[in-house]
């Protein structure tokens, strides 16, 4: 039976479940005689006297990259507790040879103390802030190994005379034979690993125990498509016989190091035209028009985004440096890119003066400038004049396959940059006077396709705030994307939009994947694709890393994007990854006093309950959110625990009247451990079709709630898939 938080064991608190597996289950737990967290494995079964006779021996490892033991009771393990996830694949080649070399060092050192893992896996490798830590060196072999077996088991969890030991996907063939196993048995299991790593897939595959272990003895994986120096690697890791293997870690290790500084440098993309487009002046007597200034600016952005071998820094990030007075080359070593382009709008009645002058950053020196005095009408023309200007001066070449652009009504295309421009205020004001001049443009011109993609975004965006109830504005998110896609067939956005609806309102999670499949296949670098990939798809898989990764991705176009970076802290703090979060979200303070990253410091310090740590965070987002739910019951769990009784009643009952907050209640009983009130709440949230029910749905901190008899009934409400 799972233990609940309170336990004692020994002298440990129990905290949290972790995780479960074939050998038991994993807690966060709390040791009060040293003050710090620690890992706690415990066991259905006692371990015998040679368990722990070997255990300690392994204690004895001390290495960076190896998960340290710290004490044996009679059914458990006592760790170090390491914020990471299991590692994942595919993984850049950069970063899947960093990740080899330190598995290497770890091995190379338990090998020399004449210790072989023999459970070398991906589940037992934990991806952290600073590389890899090695798990579960407490089931290895000391010295001599059983020489005899038997087959029946796919994952044995404790050492024992007379079984095979280990996973049958990674293990050695002298292993799956029960034959004597030596260090050369970790480098077989290593080449797996090292194979999933770079290809996303196992090495070796059957519909059973006995056809994988089968296929480890007698046939080769599947070729390996990357470097050949790689490639090399990997086949002589995986070589039948034992001899015919590297001979030891160390020896593995220097042909890693051998293949890194082969990597060829075509691997590099140095040398790419890239471009920063920043905000054009608004010189016009009405200082109101920066709309239209802003919003000339973000259509030669997204034009230059269509022009094939030209990265193009996106608006957000673009954008950070108005009004500041900096060098051109710090601006363009900002955003890491060769040129800018730079401008200004002088509007006067219906005519408009636009300059645009483009800007070597090495040098400073202008490449091309140019000055159009048009009609205001003519703005379009002029956008498409100043892509065309760039692509010659940079020397590329126009996609011939590009769409025509639709040419909208002026009256619509006003309202639209209107909205654009209130949208990415992210206040609650802002975005209910975007959604009124979207409106405004959908009803002054149906057939603009922009206004109704930018609408479905906006009700989508008020949804996740709570600012309105989602029940209500899903189905609008739906209706908008939908005609958004009938007039543009190529909008990613749209698909992507409406995978949203998929998953959060529909849980449908089959429709879910088919739309962000289309979404990232025809339109992937387009602003918001990936981060609503993220947020709504994997993350509800329980597939943080790759969310993170998929940020990783977007932030490379928009690296000064403080919206994207708080996200990353949310991914972070719900993956387990606590300090990493705290550091990711104060790095995106720096950028922007963004309520959300407030939000993050609190939710992250209150869930381990540093709540000294977490009430400013939490009174700052209150007052820059104050219409949020989730800030109103963070704040008010704080308050409670912290004898503030008065506030949090006060809190808790603003909640309760408003239709847009149980998750709020949710959020208010989880960190009050009160799990059955946190179970009815959530009920309520699927039921209101609140986006942050599958949102939160696999995050450590709705771990308590998944340990308890009530959800895998709200799990079956959300069709909620297994975790991937």
């Amino acid at each position: 039976m799972p233990l609940a938080p309170g336990t004692r064991l020994g002298p440990y608190e129990i905290l949290a479940p972790i995780g479960a597996g074939g050998m038991g289950e994993v807690y966060r737990a709390h040791d009060p005689r040293l003050g710090r967290d620690v890992a706690i494995k415990v066991s259905a079964e006692h371990f015998s006297e040679r368990f722990e006779r070997e255990a300690r021996s392994i204690a004895q490892l001390n290495h960076p990259n190896i998960c340290q033991i710290y004490d044996v009771g009679p059914n458990y393990l006592v760790m170090e507790l390491i914020e990471g996830l299991p590692l994942k694949g595919p993984v850049p080649v950069d970063l899947a040879l960093k990740y080899a070399a330190q598995i290497c060092d770890a091995l190379d050192v338990a090998h020399k103390k004449d210790i072989t893992h023999r459970d070398l896996k991906p589940a037992n490798i934990l991806v952290t802030a600073s590389g890899v830590k090695l798990l579960d060196f407490g089931l290895a072999q000391v010295g001599a190994a059983p020489k005899s077996g038997d087959d029946s088991t796919q994952t044995i969890g404790l050492t024992q005379a007379g079984t095979i030991l280990g996973t049958a996907a990674y293990m050695s063939p002298e292993q799956t034979e029960a034959k004597h196993v030596d260090a050369r048995s970790d480098i077989f299991s290593f080449g797996v690993v090292f194979y999933e790593m770079l290809t996303g897939r196992r090495a070796f595959h059957g519909d059973s125990a006995i056809a994988i272990m089968a296929s480890i003895l007698h046939k080769e994986p599947p070729a390996l498509d990357a470097p050949p120096e790689l490639r090399n690697i990997v086949t002589r890791c995986l070589r039948k016989s034992p001899r015919d293997r590297f001979q030891s870690a160390v020896e593995l290790r220097a042909a890693l190091e051998s293949a890194a500084a082969a990597k060829p440098a075509a691997n590099k993309q140095a040398g790419q035209p890239s471009i920063a487009v920043l905000p054009f002046a608004n010189l016009s007597a009405d200082k109101d028009n920066e709309y239209f200034s802003d919003g000339l600016s973000e259509e030669i952005i997204n034009a230059l985004a269509h022009i094939p071998g030209l990265k193009v820094t996106a608006r957000t990030s673009a954008f950070a440096f108005r009004g500041k007075e900096q060098d051109i080359r710090k601006i363009a070593e900002a955003l890491e890119v060769g040129t800018l382009l730079e401008g200004s709008v002088r509007r006067a009645g219906n005519r408009i003066r636009v300059t645009a002058q483009l800007i070597n950053a090495i040098d400073g020196y202008h490449l091309w400038s140019e000055r159009y005095d048009r009609e205001l009408a003519d703005v379009f023309a002029v956008q498409d004049e100043i892509a065309t200007a760039i692509v010659g001066a940079l020397k590329l070449k126009l996609a011939s396959d590009a769409p025509r652009r639709y040419t909208p009504k002026l009256p619509a295309y006003e309202a639209y940059l209107k909205g654009r421009h209130h949208f990415l205020k992210y206040t609650e004001e802002a975005l209910a006077r975007s959604t009124e001049y979207f409106e405004q443009a959908v009803a002054l011109d149906a057939a603009f396709a922009a206004p109704h993609m930018a609408l479905a975004a906006s009700y989508l965006h008020q949804a996740v705030e709570g600012v309105r109830p989602a029940r209500a504005l899903m189905p609008l998110v739906r209706e908008q994307a939908t005609r958004a896609l009938e007039l543009d067939p190529s909008d990613a956005g749209a698909q992507a939009l409406l995978g949203a609806v998929a998953a959060l309102y529909d849980y449908h999670w089959d429709a879910a994947a088919e739309r962000f499949q289309l979404a990232m296949t025809s339109g992937s670098e387009l602003p918001g694709v990936r981060q609503r990939y993220s947020s709504f798809y994997l993350l509800p898989l329980g597939r943080f890393l790759e969310g993170v990764e998929e940020l990783e991705r977007e932030l490379k176009q928009d690296p000064l994007n403080f919206a994207y970076r708080a996200f990353q802290s949310h991914y972070l703090m719900w993956a387990g990854l606590y300090d990493r979060a705290i550091e990711a979200a104060r790095a995106a303070l720096e950028i922007e006093n963004f309520w959300l990253d407030h939000y993050a410091i609190a939710e992250n310090y209150a869930a381990r309950g540093m709540l000294t740590e977490a009430l400013p965070a939490a009174e700052r987002a209150r007052q820059l959110a104050p219409w949020n739910a989730r800030v109103a019951g963070v704040l008010a769990a704080i308050l409670i625990r912290t004898g503030d009784k008065d506030r949090a009643a006060e809190l808790r009952r603003q909640l309760q009247l408003k239709d847009a907050a149980p998750i709020g209640m949710v959020v208010y009983h989880l960190l009050c451990s009160e799990i059955d009130a946190a179970a009815d709440w959530y009920e309520k949230c699927i039921e209101q079709r609140e986006p942050f029910a599958v949102m939160y749905a696999r995050t450590a901190f709705v771990a308590p709630l998944r340990s308890s008899s009530r959800w895998p009934a709200l799990a079956r409400m959300m069709n909620l898939p297994e975790a991937s």
